[in-house]
């Protein structure tokens, strides 16, 4: 997980309340400008001393760990308190406060950094500055919104993010923000016992906005116990060109996954969606949905088993181009599978009640 720091300096009476939850949801710091608003924190927290200038210093520091000021460290206080850190606050406002940012992110331990304007090309400009360097960047976010942006600006994005809360329960979407990832699924194998054509009926394609890789696809089944991995469009095709955002992921009534592993149908995806990619290795990426194009195309039925006999089906366009995954990311083209050959599947352990994981009785058939 990213960094995510508290920002309690504006919260008023709420100061001490947002403490104890961002110390209950293990945020990384909590940021003050008094020393009383640290003093009761646990140790499990990093106690941040954000200041205009060395000059409102106190000459104790007791809690604190990392002391942020808008200007060079003051000479000698390092020396005078050991146990403290020293980092550097920079606005960026012109190409000027922008260069002392860049020299701070590669000099500095740690730099905090507030963008007066919207764009993120600033920022793009500091974390290349700073590729090589050691320290940390942590970038001032307004909500957790812009959170999940700053952590994605050039694919790498911030070290960490400090954001100022405006009520009780925006930490929690701070943290969901600074997830690093849905992480990995442990795709297992399956072994097809029957394909059939199954007459006409409505298809999804799922058009991303990425491109995915030669290995990476989405999870789809008819039931929510049983998913198959189908490959994106990035394979050569004899009578059109590829598309590498695209999945021709199943029937319309199909689920795959979504954001922390909740089922959705393929007809809930729309523009501004999230689906999950998934690569043959079981590896996972949160990828946004462009649109959802639905046709009414041939279906193919394809019943496949796991290893401890659980079943899984999956409806897909009846068409030689249309592909699925198999075991060391194989491509095969779902009208030449026949019993016995082996594809890439995930067999959830839930059943589902409106998308979301529930231990409840629930047959699919």
């Amino acid at each position: 997980m990213r960094q995510y720091w508290v920002d309690i300096r504006s919260a008023g009476e709420l100061a001490d309340a947002m403490a104890v939850e961002a110390v209950h949801l293990g945020a990384d710091a909590v940021v003050a400008d008094t020393l009383a608003d640290l003093a009761s924190l646990p140790p499990t927290v990093r106690k941040v001393l954000l200041l205009p200038s060395a000059a409102d210093l106190p000459d104790e520091l007791g809690p604190v760990d990392l002391v942020i000021l808008a200007e060079a460290e003051p000479a000698g206080w390092a020396q005078r308190h050991p146990g403290v850190q020293y980092g550097r606050f920079v606005e960026v406002t012109d190409a000027a406060s922008l260069e002392v940012a860049c020299e701070s992110a590669r000099t500095e331990s740690c730099t905090v950094i507030a963008f007066r304007d919207p764009t993120k090309i600033p920022l793009e400009i500091v974390l290349a500055a700073a590729a090589d360097a050691k320290g940390s960047i942590v970038t001032v976010a307004a909500d957790p919104d812009e959170a999940a942006i700053i952590f994605g600006v050039l694919e790498h994005g911030s070290d960490g993010v400090l954001m100022a809360p405006t009520g009780l329960g925006q930490v929690a979407r701070l943290r969901a923000a600074a997830q690093t990832g849905p992480g990995e699924l442990s795709l297992v194998e399956l072994t097809v016992t029957a394909t059939a054509a199954v007459g006409m009926g409505e298809r999804a394609c799922v058009d991303t906005c990425t491109y995915l890789r030669p290995d990476e696809g989405i999870l789809v089944g008819s039931h929510s116990k049983g998913m198959m991995l189908c490959v994106s469009e990035t394979h050569p095709l004899p009578y059109m060109p590829t598309r590498p955002f695209r999945v021709n992921a199943g029937a319309v009534m199909s689920y795959t996954l979504s954001t922390g592993e909740r089922t959705q149908y393929l007809t809930e995806l729309r523009a501004g969606s999230t689906v999950l990619a998934v690569d043959a290795q079981g590896g996972t990426r949160l990828v946004t949905v462009g649109r959802t194009k639905i046709e009414s195309r041939p279906l193919l039925s394809i019943d496949a088993v796991s290893s401890d006999g659980r079943p899984v089906n999956l409806i897909l366009q009846n068409d030689w181009h249309v592909r699925v995954l198999a075991p060391g990311g194989v491509v095969r083209n779902c009208t030449e599978l026949i019993p016995g050959d082996r594809l890439l599947g995930y067999l959830p352990t839930h059943d589902r009640h409106v998308g979301y994981p529930i231990d409840e009785l629930c047959y699919e058939r």
